[in-house]
């Protein structure tokens, strides 16, 4: 059962890993505010659900379209015109949208939790003649769906191609006829769907949503990416399962106070061990 745990908890780490490092890996950007992205996409399924009585299906399709556009419109908003600017720049301006998004839903949703409805109505499933999570085996089974989808689009499609084409030399890229700002925006949808699918899932593990739910999430999904190197898709999923399981393992020890402090701890023996990740690759930089 922890094991499903650990998968469960990992592979919502990975999901939102997954979404930096898709936008690290085009413009060395750490999008601080992707972590807020899937707080609005918990709530926008409680909003579908709890307040317009709509159907589970569309409230995930809508939590996923809802994070896409909120992506794409941050990007073109307050990145895109800095895409010029110092890294430090980007970075503070990264910091400044997690805060107006956190506030913003404050301001309108209020401070208090609210209770995202159930999306089914089956809550086990029998495997193997065990009874297991019908949310953790979702969980699992969309990630790795999402994993492989996510790296054949990179690897096999041409949107793909100009994507590592703009990761590689920018400007390269644009004396070749790829339309960078389209391609980076096109970076940020996919990163945020993935921050939406990522949003449902935890809506159905956890049934909640607050307005500061995506600060720690997005801080450990952070660190997962990290972990297994940032800019790398296999990375983000070993990142976020590693976290996940050093979460369960803690807390089934009884030291849950304890789960937060192992994670950091585990980011800096890593860091220390090996400074690119697991997965990552020593980068040089020509001056």
């Amino acid at each position: 059962m922890q094991v499903l745990n650990g998968l469960q908890l990992g592979s919502i780490y990975a999901l939102v890993a997954l979404g930096y490092t898709m936008v690290y890996g085009i413009i060395l950007l750490l999008n601080f505010a992707h972590g807020d992205i899937i707080m609005v996409g918990a709530y926008i399924s409680w909003l579908v659900m709890a307040q317009l009585g709509m159907p589970p299906v569309l409230a995930m399709i809508l939590s996923v379209l809802g994070c896409t556009l909120l992506g794409v419109i941050i990007d073109k908003v307050a990145y895109a015109p800095l895409r010029n600017a110092p890294r430090l720049s980007i970075l503070i301006t990264a910091i400044g949208v997690s805060y107006f998004l956190e506030n913003g839903a404050q301001l309108v949703f209020g401070a208090d939790a609210k209770v995202v409805p159930a999306f089914t109505d089956v809550s086990t499933i029998q495997v193997g003649g065990v009874s297991v999570s019908f949310a953790a085996v979702a969980t699992v089974v969309v990630t790795a769906v999402a994993t492989v989808v996510l790296t054949l689009l990179v690897q096999k499609t041409k949107l793909g191609k100009a994507m590592r084409a703009v990761s590689e030399d920018m400007g390269a890229a644009r004396l070749m006829g790829i339309n960078v700002n389209n391609t980076i925006s096109f970076t940020f949808a996919v990163g945020s769907a993935l921050a939406g699918i990522g949003a449902v899932l935890y809506a159905m593990a956890y049934t909640q949503a607050t307005p500061t739910m995506g600060m720690m999430l997005g801080t450990k999904a952070f660190v997962a990416a990290v972990l297994g190197g940032i800019g790398s898709i296999p990375g983000a999923v070993v990142g976020g399962l590693l976290v996940g399981f050093a979460e369960v393992i803690v807390t089934a020890l009884g030291l849950s106070v304890w789960k937060d402090a192992v994670v950091f701890l585990l980011l800096i023996i890593v860091l220390i061990v090996r400074p690119t990740g697991i997965f990552g690759r020593t980068m040089s930089e020509k001056v």
